[in-house]
């Protein structure tokens, strides 16, 4: 990278900090774009020593089809074009997919924010501290040979529906986030399934060189069922707990919603890896009440995933009887369960 991660205004940065981001700006091969937040020492000097990262950002790490996006489960020759699930049709996003990634990565500004006011913070002060959470890097199995043709693009529905998400936020608002480094497939796991997996655990490996020791940033990993995605990040968790905090993996299906059983499709527990937590989930209501009840989301953060999910459906104009909504609404009880367990 070749911006640092945060801003504190009125004081010198502390000189391992410094050396680390001096170290990420030159040894890293990814964009500025990955993880954005402006760096500037503004104002009087001080001697005295605050801290300016009490817990490490959040970058969230996504595939893209069947996790941001449905395939629709299109084949050519027989070969999936990305994923399997037939639920949405393609080119469809997820009800509250970009609300659920924008409080995953705002949580740690949060908090870093809050323990700075109740410990730096003085009112006269020219100190302030301001974080703009890291931008959502993508794994791909997309062919990077074919990259004229399927590349990510600042102007594609799917960095902007990102990128504007940021902007409306009603916490720390910003036109900074969106789509951060995007690491790309190759022919040969379209001709050869099974290194799906493998390749994005060795993109993966190539992203955290960012920062290696994780004091910066740390990550949540999200996929979906359909692609090899949790081999990926089952690996990700063994080989490197100590800056993943978690993995998400979607829940799809091939089968057509009218043979879905009226308990809805069956989600497998979650698990711990290395001590590290695995959850499924089949909507990203009920992925935010998991990241709740873990501790890396706020509980107004899954509120507001929670009406984005049931506005993208109402303006979707998705009858209610569906098996969207009635995905939604299953895991709309168990965000209000999580809730009243926070509250009591």
């Amino acid at each position: 990278f070749t911006t640092p991660f945060f801003t504190m205004t009125g004081h010198s940065l502390l000189s391992s900090l410094t050396l680390l981001f001096c170290c990420l700006g030159s040894a890293s091969a990814f964009s500025s774009r990955a993880a954005t937040t402006a760096a500037s020492t503004t104002g009087s000097s001080s001697s005295s020593t605050q801290p300016l990262l009490t817990y490490p950002l959040t970058q969230v790490v996504s595939d893209i089809d069947d996790t941001l996006k449905s395939s629709g489960g299109v084949q050519v020759a027989g070969v999936n074009l990305g994923g399997i699930d037939v639920q949405y049709e393609r080119g469809d996003f997820y009800p509250g997919v970009f609300q659920f990634m924008w409080e995953l990565s705002l949580h740690p500004v949060t908090i870093n924010q809050r323990h700075y006011d109740d410990n730096f913070y003085e009112k006269d002060s020219a100190f302030s501290l301001q974080l703009t959470p890291p931008k959502v890097a993508v794994l791909t199995a997309r062919a990077e040979e074919f990259k004229a043709a399927l590349e990510i693009k600042e102007g594609s529905k799917l960095a902007k529906a990102l990128r504007r998400t940021g902007e409306l936020s009603e916490v720390n608002p910003t036109k900074d986030w969106g789509i951060g480094p995007v690491l790309y497939g190759s022919v040969s796991e379209w001709i050869i399934q099974d290194r799906k997996g493998l390749r994005k655990f060795n993109n993966f490996e190539r992203l955290i060189e960012q920062d290696p020791t994780g004091q910066i940033l740390q990550y949540v990993y999200v996929g979906d069922t359909g692609e090899l995605d949790q081999e990926a990040g089952e690996t990700m968790l063994r080989e490197y707990p100590e800056v993943v905090k978690a993995v998400f993996l979607h829940v799809v299906s091939s089968d057509p919603p009218s043979s879905y059983p009226p308990s809805g499709i069956p989600i497998p527990s979650p698990k711990l890896i290395n001590g590290r937590p695995l959850v499924f989930f089949r909507t990203y209501v009920g992925a935010a009440a998991r990241a709740t009840q873990l501790g890396l989301m706020e509980d107004d953060g899954l509120m507001r995933v929670v009406e984005e999910a049931e506005r993208s459906l109402t303006e979707g104009g998705v009858p209610k009887g569906s098996s969207k909504w009635i995905d939604i609404e299953r895991d709309i009880e168990m965000a209000y369960r999580t809730l009243e367990v926070d509250l009591s």
